[in-house]
């Protein structure tokens, strides 16, 4: 599963990505401190952002790819 969040008026970056095996791979600049992913089964995943400010104003959704 794949986490994109598209900050107002840019495009789309991606976050964090996890695995069928709960690994998580954080792009530079997103950690697990701020954006911490829970992913309990193959087919559900949640993100928690913790310490919310305005900066964190976004679209953010995730995507899920058999491969």
């Amino acid at each position: 599963m794949f986490w994109y969040w598209q900050p107002p008026r840019n495009g789309l970056k991606l976050m964090v990505s996890t695995t069928a095996l709960r690994e998580k791979f954080y792009e530079d600049g997103y950690s697990e401190a701020k954006f911490e992913i829970s992913r309990e089964r193959d087919n559900y995943t949640v993100m928690r952002i913790k310490n919310v400010t305005s900066k964190d104003a976004a679209l953010y959704f995730c995507a899920a790819s058999d491969h």
